[in-house]
């Protein structure tokens, strides 16, 4: 059931680094939704550098640090994503 509730929160992290992002972003769906997984593995991984531990209830500070991770991976994955569908696009010409 773990990799459900990574699948389900990649997916809101990935649409919220979307929308915070300005312009459009050419990346699909699925694409945004691993690079949301690798923000909130990321973004775990900071906040316990961080010193953020567990916490009952909502752990609004790991969250933030997810979504600022999220928001990275997508903003350079896209990028990388365009720039791969460029060269592929001059090749086929």
């Amino acid at each position: 059931m773990g990799w459900l509730w990574a699948i389900i929160v990649g997916f809101v992290l990935g649409l919220l680094a979307k929308a915070i992002i300005p312009g459009k972003q050419h990346s699909p769906l699925w694409l945004v939704t691993i690079f949301g997984i690798l923000g909130a593995i990321a973004g775990n991984a900071i906040a316990r550098a961080f010193g953020v531990e567990e916490t009952p209830g909502i752990d609004w500070s790991r969250h933030i640090f997810q979504l600022i991770a999220a928001i990275v991976i997508v903003a350079v994955g896209d990028m990388l994503y365009m720039a791969t569908l460029g060269k592929r696009r001059r090749e086929r010409a």
